[in-house]
């Protein structure tokens, strides 16, 4: 049975766009509307390569996967705005990098608001599971 294939899907897919999110009324622009976080979609290839540097390997070999570093580094790195390795923002938060930012900037509700639409944009069946290691420590 030979039957011919059409990849015009493949090569053509869907774009998820970017999704505007509110965690936060006490992020207002100049005109005094809340502001949203803008998130993206995440590949594959960028939660592997954020889920290989969150594994830890001691002095016996043993290795250990960070699962909070994780899905704070996910969360980060969904985030297009605001842009959080924007310098002068981390300076006015007093931190450097991004995780360390969202977390100065964010209240803990907002924070896991931020965790839930990143999960619901990449379609991230077990970062739930992440979340709540996350909160319990």
């Amino acid at each position: 049975m030979s039957e011919v294939r059409d990849l015009y899907g493949f090569l053509h897919p869907e774009i998820t766009p970017e999704k505007e999110v509110f965690v936060s009324e006490r992020f207002k622009g100049k005109d005094g509307k809340p502001m949203p976080f803008v998130i993206r979609p995440l590949e594959q290839e960028i939660c592997d390569k954020i889920q290989r540097a969150c594994v830890k390997t001691n002095k016996k070999g043993t290795s250990e996967f960070d699962r909070i570093r994780y899905v704070d580094e996910i969360t980060a790195e969904a985030v297009v705005f605001p842009d959080l390795k924007n310098a002068e923002l981390q300076k006015a938060y007093g931190v450097l990098g991004e995780v360390k930012l969202l977390k100065k900037m964010l209240y803990t509700n907002e924070y896991n608001a931020l965790i839930d639409a990143v999960q619901e944009l990449s379609g991230t069946d077990d970062f739930d599971d992440l979340k709540n290691d996350a909160k319990n420590e």
